[in-house]
């Protein structure tokens, strides 16, 4: 399992990249653990950075990349 990392954020209690795959892990705190894949690292660093990681993952992630509820 991928190294996770706690972030500020109403929705989105963890986030973690695995470079390897490609795959970008989001544990939501109410509806459990997605897995994007084919996300860019640029991506996951700008997620980290975003003021609002909501926001960020609403606009640049969510209808962009496949995921898998795991």
């Amino acid at each position: 399992m991928v190294e996770m990392r706690f972030v500020e954020s109403s929705n989105i209690e963890q986030v973690g990249y695995d470079a390897d795959s490609m795959e970008l892990y989001v544990q939501f705190k109410n509806s459990g653990l997605y897995v994007y894949s084919e996300v860019p690292l640029a991506i996951y660093e700008s997620l980290m950075n975003a003021d609002s990681k909501g926001s960020f993952f609403n606009r640049e992630i969510k209808k962009v990349f496949r995921f898998e509820k795991r």
